[in-house]
């Protein structure tokens, strides 16, 4: 981890996330997008995770439901992460992000606010929570080939 991270900085992206996430919103149009629940049996979470593709660009990425802060948060930023980039970009972040939560090598470059999750690996059960949306995009991007 970088020196120049404040831990009380990390916080305060995390609950910035959890009270006002940008991206928490059922779509409009529901079968414009690919849909996938997640949830959790150790904790509150209970999400939909939407994902909308066109020329194998995300256009968009929403998520809904109930979830704790370390969930609601890590979903919503990597909403913001993901939309414009590439199916394969996208699941490389995902992938970097993911290293990063399981103390891996990863790219640092790519994850931008994820960075606020470096230190879930010290709350074991808190991991799930940190990957839930992580793993539903995964799950949308690598199973739906077929654009919407």
């Amino acid at each position: 981890m970088p020196i120049s991270i404040d831990q009380k900085i990390l916080r305060e992206i995390i609950m910035d996330h959890y009270s006002h996430p940008s991206h928490k919103n059922k779509p409009v149009n529901e079968n414009e997008y690919f849909k996938v629940e997640m949830n959790s049996a150790s904790c509150i979470d209970d999400l939909f995770i939407y994902l909308k593709v066109k020329d194998d660009i995300i256009v968009d990425a929403l998520f809904d439901g109930i979830a704790c802060t370390i969930s609601t948060a890590s979903t919503d930023i990597l909403c913001d992460l993901l939309i414009s980039k590439t199916k394969r970009e996208a699941l490389y972040i995902i992938e970097q992000y993911q290293n990063m939560i399981f103390e891996k090598p990863y790219d640092e470059e790519c994850i931008g606010e994820l960075i606020a999750f470096i230190n879930t690996h010290k709350q074991a059960s808190r991991i799930k929570c940190a990957t839930l949306g992580s793993e539903g995009f995964k799950k949308l991007l690598e199973n739906n080939e077929d654009e919407k």
